[in-house]
């Protein structure tokens, strides 16, 4: 048996990655060169490190139960991770066993072997790798279109808001364009790879692809780099500009609804505006004093942004500072979202908080507390004034590391439902166009479909690897997702 230093840093990278500490993996993976390894990360399954690190434990325990002659002694106690490092703890335990084991020997027994019982017990079958919910509920593999050909985790996807056709971002530094129309038996992907200038010639960059968003027309899509750059590209995979200005990782980068401006964030603490007809730089915001984590348009001039500063700024294109400040998270700030008007800003945060904020004040309209874990992600509902559905209510969604999902009626600032079916970290949730459905994606590899007036579930589709991202296509009928597994697929909701 051998391990190479190479194998272990892999696999503590991917457990950063998969715990959501997403900052602290692109650290690591830089200073243990993990983009040099030759490992196939779409090949190694989510959670591996954990696995090896239960089984060590299994087989520390096993040293300890199993006597010479092969008959297994239950433990009175488990060990924990970390008794089963410190040889002296380990010891006393066998010890102990042993003076155990004597007491037993010495003790008359009430006949019939017991080795067989006691085996049994310490060897217990692991559960079924299945879902628990409702049969019927449990979408079909017909109606399933897996989508191969990424070759590490794939971290992001968006549908094209005017066609079928599924954009994906992925740790292999290429994004994907997948044509999922109808007349499309078996869907083509265009590959875009992101390559850098090295020595006079185009090589790839080896970096993660985090970050997409198509234009407002479905024309143009522009993908965000841990290589420090944002391009953009045509929908036949045409490479139309690059935009480089960031010094470092690309965390989240949007369109504004004209179509004229590219908006995006960067750990060197910076936001900028871009111009998306020249690809220029149009103004750099260096307002926070951590890396920038999400930004997200309130007019097509004006934004917001958060950081690991803990910071929320509003910025306007041509202002030279903020024009409103908002603090009050004690951890990093992960996620903003303007509701459909622009008139409320959700944040969510490690410090396992959602807050309102309006522009017309300086502390949070609502403090809401429910979850209790870090909120990794928000979404609003496309519903209520000024939306295409005005007669429903505005919803607000988060996802937390608990494993549930919350709906919020915000005007009130309580919470309607609790969405408790994941079992694993929620990192992402889409609510449906017409607002009555909301998708929920999770580390145990599941994505649900939620009514969103009940919360009940009614839709459930297991994958083969942790959900990275979940997204509707632009008539409801089709829920992409993406997988740490390097997995996309696609559900088609369409007479279920």
């Amino acid at each position: 048996m051998s391990f190479s230093s190479d194998e272990v840093n892999f696999l503590v990278y991917r457990y950063l990655q998969e715990s959501g500490f997403h900052h602290s993996a692109y650290t690591f993976g830089i200073e243990s060169h993990i983009s040099q390894s030759n490992i196939n990360g779409a090949v190694v399954p989510s959670a591996a490190l954990l696995t090896m690190l239960q089984k060590g434990l299994k087989y520390t325990e096993a040293e300890i139960s199993v006597d010479e002659d092969g008959n297994v002694h239950r433990l009175t106690e488990g060990l924990t991770l970390i008794d089963a490092v410190m040889p002296e703890v380990v010891a006393i335990r066998q010890n102990l066993h042993n003076q155990q084991k004597q007491a037993i020997k010495t003790e008359p027994t009430s006949g019939g072997e017991t080795n067989g019982e006691e085996s049994a017990v310490a060897a217990a079958p692991a559960p079924p790798d299945t879902m628990e919910v409702d049969q019927s509920i449990e979408i079909p593999a017909s109606k399933v279109t897996v989508l191969r050909g990424h070759e590490s985790e794939v971290f992001i996807c968006a549908w094209n808001p005017s066609t079928d056709l599924l954009a994906s971002g992925s740790g292999d530094s290429t994004a994907r364009i997948w044509d999922l129309s109808d007349n499309s038996t078996s869907p083509d992907q265009l590959v875009l790879r992101h390559c850098i200038q090295k020595g006079g010639t185009e090589v790839p960059s080896n970096k993660d692809v985090t970050s997409l968003d198509w234009n407002c027309d479905g024309t143009l899509l522009a993908t965000g780099s841990y290589d420090g750059y944002a391009r953009i590209w045509t929908t036949d995979g045409r490479l139309a500009s690059t935009l480089g200005q960031h010094k470092g990782p690309i965390f989240a980068l949007k369109w504004n609804k004209r179509g004229n401006y590219i908006l995006s964030a960067g750990v060197d603490k910076t936001t900028i505006i871009w111009d998306a007809s020249t690809g220029q730089c149009t103004q750099q915001f260096s307002f926070h004093s951590a890396p920038a984590l999400d930004v997200d348009w309130q007019t097509n001039t004006s934004f917001a942004s958060c950081s690991t500063d803990m910071c929320i700024h509003v910025c306007k294109l041509h202002a030279d500072k903020p024009i409103k400040s908002f603090q009050g998270h004690t951890n990093e700030v992960n996620a903003i979202k303007w509701d459909p008007q622009g008139h409320l800003l959700a944040s969510c945060s490690d410090d396992m908080t959602l807050k309102i904020w309006s522009m017309k004040q300086d502390t949070c309209v609502h403090d809401l507390q429910a979850h209790s874990k870090e909120i990794y992600t928000i979404k609003w509902s496309p519903t209520g004034p000024g939306t295409a559905n005005p007669n429903m209510n505005l919803i607000l969604a988060s996802a937390s590391f608990d494993s549930t999902v919350r709906l919020w009626d915000v005007e009130r600032g309580v919470c309607i439902h609790t969405l408790t079916k994941h079992t694993e970290p929620v990192y992402s949730v889409a609510f449906s166009p017409d607002g009555k459905f909301l998708a929920s994606g999770s580390f145990d590899k599941c994505v649900h479909i939620w009514s969103t007036q009940t919360g009940q579930l009614v839709h459930s589709y297991k994958g083969t690897g942790g959900t990275f991202e979940v997204c509707w296509n632009s008539r409801g009928s089709k829920v992409g997702a993406s997988a740490s597994d390097g997995s996309v697929f696609v559900l088609d909701l369409r007479k279920l």
